[in-house]
């Protein structure tokens, strides 16, 4: 007769978790072969949750940037812009209606700081050319009808041997693009209001880069037509 099986019932409790609402969280996320021993009753616990809270939206906008001589440097977000103020690195200029709440401070969002010291950036020779930047040098109207402009067009066409440069890119509506075509301002009897010019300034190197906040106008120098 073959030996009766006996089954190995566990011992009370090493399974539990003590209950609900006493669960703890492990040190780390693997437990080592020891510490499983010395503590049988440890568990991970299925739903991770998130080490940090997700920024709010108005700590993931866009803040100017200014050097100490009130010159437009670049484009941050609003969350470093709030640590550099904290840190006195740098001061607000204009904010926003929105507040940062912590434990001890409540901060106002800045929407343009200024660096407390001047700091020497080197810029390029040339601001790139872009299609925003040409919009935004002409106003975003056609150069050739006034009216609102929807596209670039070459002033002297590129199959006549036109460069893609500022002093021969213009902004243009699709009417006045498609009547142009590839012929030549004289072949029309078209003129210019003002000949096209590569545009200066440190500003400029951002308006062709990225679009305009309405609340940087007044540092960055553009007219009221440029829009967000």
């Amino acid at each position: 007769m073959p030996p009766p099986q006996v089954r190995m019932e566990p011992p009370a409790g090493a399974g539990a978790t003590g209950g609900p609402g006493r669960r703890r969280c492990p040190v780390s996320r693997v437990a080592s072969r020891s510490s499983t021993e010395s503590h049988p009753g440890s568990r991970r616990d299925p739903s991770p949750r998130p080490l940090t809270p997700a920024p709010a939206r108005v700590t993931t906008a866009a803040t100017l940037l200014l050097n100490a001589t009130y010159e437009p440097l670049c484009v941050v977000s609003s969350r470093r812009a709030i640590v550099l103020v904290l840190a006195e690195k740098a001061e607000p200029v204009d904010t926003a209606v929105e507040l940062v709440h912590s434990e001890t401070i409540v901060l106002p969002v800045p929407v343009v700081v200024r660096l407390t010291r001047y700091v020497r950036v080197p810029y390029p020779a040339q601001v790139p050319l872009s299609r925003r930047a040409v919009f935004t040098r002409d106003g975003q109207t056609c150069v050739y009808c006034g009216s609102s402009a929807t596209s670039i067009d070459h002033v002297v066409p590129r199959s006549r041997g036109g460069t893609h440069t500022w002093d021969n890119v213009v902004a243009a509506c699709r009417r006045c693009n498609h009547t142009k075509a590839d012929r030549s301002l004289a072949e029309l009897g078209w003129v210019l209001p003002h000949p096209p010019r590569t545009p200066s300034g440190a500003a400029w190197r951002l308006l062709g880069a990225r679009a305009v906040d309405p609340r940087w106008r007044e540092w960055l120098g553009v007219p009221e037509s440029v829009s967000a």
